[in-house]
Formats: structure tokens, sequence, C-alpha cells
């Protein structure tokens, strides 16, 4: 059909406010990585830049020397892998389970996981159960308390609930039991969505500051986020304030708070190219039943 007045006027109106919003998106990505190149020397002197004339990579090379900063990508590296790694394990465990509708007291362990869902015990009785487990100063306490979540199970026991029956029931015939059914029928098949939730936990973990600030009081021990979260809260902080680097030059903080953004972004940013496809995929996965 040929597209009328009011459907051009539409499609034009509805191609400006989305490029609106999306340049209001952009800009402040833009303008941490233009200030975190930009030549000290020229955001002393012009404080706003938006086209460097000078570009810089001094305050990279400043964050890299720095042992605190490597040692909280160290950090959080090893958080990002080694819990979203437990977390799948524990709830694509957990959800196959429940998904078992031979499962004895299955109703009452689906009703528990909707409690959680609805209440939660506190920041309090959390902190003071981790003091208990003696986790206090330790990369566990970070990951431990927030392993999985009763949505999380759920979605993924959703993905279980979709695949037919008669593949599990035919490996049983073969005589695989239920662990050899979960590690070679289901987990193969449920790759989409395990990326998918792998994504979700690992932007998490590398995104985790709140628990650390509760949990870690040894700052070698912190991880990226926290570490950020201090130098953009307190300039006289570790790596906060503006440091000498000869001939009377003194590097910016904001160049250095800029340039540690950007390195705790781009991680996460080079991983979607590489599972935009399962996550579109195993994101919908479950959600509609025929």
């Amino acid at each position: 059909m040929k597209p009328t007045m009011g459907d051009r006027l539409f499609i034009t109106a509805n191609a400006g406010i989305l490029s609106i919003i999306g340049l209001v998106t952009l800009f402040p990505l833009y303008y941490v990585f233009v200030v975190s190149f930009t030549d000290p020397q020229e955001y002393i002197d012009r404080g706003f830049v938006l086209f460097p004339q000078a570009w810089s990579t001094l305050s990279y090379q400043y964050i890299f020397s720095t042992k605190a900063f490597v040692n909280a990508i160290g950090v959080s590296g090893i958080l990002a892998t080694a819990g979203t790694a437990v977390s799948l394990l524990l709830t694509s465990s957990f959800a196959y389970t429940l998904s078992r509708k031979r499962l004895k007291g299955r109703r009452i362990l689906m009703l528990l996981v909707l409690l959680t869902t609805l209440f939660q015990a506190g920041i309090i009785p959390d902190y003071l159960l981790v003091k208990e487990l003696g986790m206090i100063n330790s990369i566990w306490s970070l990951i431990i308390p927030v392993m999985t979540s009763g949505w999380f199970v759920l979605l993924m026991k959703g993905f279980y609930d979709s695949i037919p029956d008669a593949l599990q029931e035919a490996a049983t015939i073969d005589g695989c039991n239920e662990i050899g059914v979960w590690m070679r029928i289901i987990l193969p098949l449920s790759i989409p969505s395990m990326v998918a939730f792998g994504l979700f936990f690992a932007v998490g973990y590398w995104n985790t500051f709140f628990n650390a600030m509760l949990y870690i009081n040894d700052y070698t021990k912190w991880p990226l986020q926290m570490l950020l979260r201090n130098m953009i809260v307190d300039s006289s902080t570790s790596m906060g304030g503006s440091m000498a680097l000869g001939n009377d030059l003194q590097l910016p903080s904001e160049t250095i708070k800029m340039a540690a953004v950007v390195v705790a972004t781009v991680p996460i940013l080079m991983v979607y190219p590489f599972l935009q496809k399962h996550f579109a995929k195993g994101a919908m996965i479950g959600s509609v039943k025929e």
C-alpha cells in the first residue's frame, strides 16, 4: 500500500524523536571517551572539551601503572568468570530439577522459590550471615549471596518445560540416569539460554560494588567497580587526585576517572557482539509454549 501523508509524517516524526533520544544516550559515552584521551594540559586550560585538539594516552598509562587498578581488574575478572560458572551450574541444575514432574515435593520447592521473589531478608541479616560464615574480605562473599535468584530459576525452568518429554524418555531407555540426561541431552540443547543467562550473570558480577562495599574491607581485594566508585565519589582516595608527571604538568583527576570508566565498560561491550545471536534466541526460549 502506498503510504499516506499521515504515514509519512508519522515516520518522519518517529525517526526524528528516536534520533534525538539516540544522541542524548550516546553523548555521555562520547564525552567520557573524548575526555579520557584528551591531552592533560588542554583539559586544564579549557575545562570542557568536546573536540580535543591534542590526544593523549597519559591517563591510561597512569591507571595501568597503578598496582591498585591492575589488581582490581584481576579481581573483577576472577569474580565474573568464577561467579558466572557457579551461577550457571546452580541455576540450570535447580531449574532442571524443578521441571521434573515426578519430583516429590516439587510444589513446595516451587512455593519456596516464589517466596524468594517476593520477600528478602534485608541488608543487616545478609551481612550477619556472611559474617557468621567467615566470608568477610573473601571473594566468595561477592558470589555466594547472589549465586542465583528465584526469577532466573523460574525463567530457565520455563525453557526446560518446553523440551519434549520424549527426548528425556528416549535417553532414559538408552540407559541414562537423571544426571546423564541433564548433561548429555538437556545441556547441549540449552546453549542459547545458557549464553543468555551467562551474560546476565557476567554483567552483574562485573558491575558489583554494593556487596563489595559491605563485605570487603581490604582495598587490595576490591573489584574494579568498587575502586571506580571511590575514585568518582572521593577525589582524595587512591588514584583520585591530580598526579604530577614531571615538568610541572599535573594529570587532572577527571581524565583519570574517565579513562577508568572506559576500561571498566569496554570488556562488557566487547562481549555483546559475539553473544548477540544466542542472547536474542535464549531470551525468548520458554516464553511461548505450543
